[in-house]
């Protein structure tokens, strides 16, 4: 099995602005939940995603979610090949778990599990 790119996740101070800047400009719907506006890109081919306010630092920041079938084990050869882990493994009410870790060049990236 692979492992593809299916979400994306834009970070902001300002929920409200950024997420009426990327529906505006790319014709995307939001579905606003708590610190959060699930996008819709309403396309066929295209991963999901969505903005957040967290409200602490990191506030600016763009990353996106490679699906892997076991982080705990994925996280483990990050950290050997030179990343690390930054956060997670964090489980999601949807029965999801994803973590963020960093590269050795310093890029935040991070992965979801498939259910």
């Amino acid at each position: 099995m692979g492992n593809p790119v299916v979400h994306f996740e834009i970070g902001c101070k300002d929920l409200a602005g950024t997420t009426s800047f990327y529906t505006e400009i790319f014709n995307w719907a939001a579905t606003p939940t708590p610190y959060a506006s699930l996008l819709d890109t309403r396309s066929d081919g295209g991963a999901t995603g969505h903005i957040t306010a967290l409200g602490h630092e990191p506030h600016q920041y763009i990353t996106f979610y490679i699906q892997v079938e076991d982080i705990a084990e994925t996280l483990t050869r990050i950290e050997a090949a030179g990343g690390k882990k930054v956060i997670g493994p964090v489980p999601l009410p949807d029965g999801k778990k994803f973590a963020w870790f960093s590269d050795p060049g310093g890029n935040m990236v991070g992965l979801i599990t498939k259910g």
